[in-house]
């Protein structure tokens, strides 16, 4: 599972450096199209600004899409600090993806399996119930197998050892989590940042043209302000996911409680 959700995480990060690659390649495109029609236009008289926008605009504003929006505003936004914020938030779905597939994997019907270890220490003794418990799979069995383990050991060290394993299982059952609590902080901060340097930004532009133009001013505020939008969405997608993990982990903490309960009051009344 580890190896997997490494390729992936490098799979991803592999594509967003072509597509970065591929964007910014496109918009250089378009920027030295632009400024080429605009000299062309110069040069020639002054076209009838109706028939210009009559026809043409609207199909165009029409095709594009929401795929070709995106791009624009993540070029507008600065490949640099967009392109950490994307990267935050790939790595951190990576964490969260195989946060819930390990804890769907880990999830065991506690009822049945009390069931199946009660029947088997009555038909073939503890053998059979710790047989059981190693052909099922998720944490509540291997508490299960670590109490009988120690069975013949006597009742406070059978205790003793299911809450000691017990704590190793909440571990791994929570780990990865703090990663993911990280990319939620660090992706608004990052978002921040870029706001903060496109302002400083916007203000050299002020500075160099001597003149406080509207057209300046909000170009660099638009721009400064794109990195703290996606900085925003990264965060707030992965806290969804995030509250779900540890609702999960919650239920499954609970009912790792309640079952090594039931299942030591099945101990004490075959151990006499």
């Amino acid at each position: 599972m580890k190896k997997l959700f490494v390729f992936l995480t490098l799979a991803g990060m592999l594509t967003l450096g072509i597509n970065t690659a591929v964007m910014a390649d496109n918009h250089a495109q378009e920027a030295a199209g632009e400024e080429l029609t605009d000299t062309i236009v110069e040069q020639e008289a002054e076209p009838d600004p109706a028939s210009l926008m009559g026809e043409d605009a609207a199909p165009l504003y029409e095709d594009q899409t929401f795929h070709y929006i995106l791009k624009e505003q993540f070029i507008e936004g600065g490949p640099m600090f967009m392109s950490i914020v994307l990267l935050c938030l790939i790595i951190g779905l990576g964490l969260c993806i195989e946060r819930i597939i390990y804890l769907n994997l880990a999830s065991t019907n506690t009822s049945k399996l009390l069931n199946k270890v009660e029947d088997a220490l009555k038909t073939g003794g503890v053998d059979a119930a710790k047989e059981v418990c190693r052909s099922t799979r998720g944490p509540v069995a291997s508490i299960f197998y670590q109490g009988l383990d120690r069975y013949n050991e006597g009742m406070e060290v059978v205790e003793k050892s299911i809450v000691s394993y017990g704590s190793v299982q909440m571990g791994r059952l929570e780990a990865n989590l703090t990663w993911i609590s990280l990319f939620i902080a660090i992706a608004p901060m990052l978002g921040f940042m870029g706001t903060v340097i496109g302002m400083i930004a916007a203000f050299d532009a002020i500075a160099a043209a001597g003149d406080i133009s509207p057209t300046i001013v909000a170009d660099g505020i638009k721009v400064a302000l794109l990195t703290t939008v996606f900085g925003l969405i990264t965060a707030v997608i992965l806290q969804i996911f995030y509250n779900y993990i540890v609702a999960k982990v919650d239920t499954m903490v609970n009912a790792m409680e309640d079952s090594t309960i039931s299942f030591m009051d099945i101990l004490i009344k075959y151990k006499k």
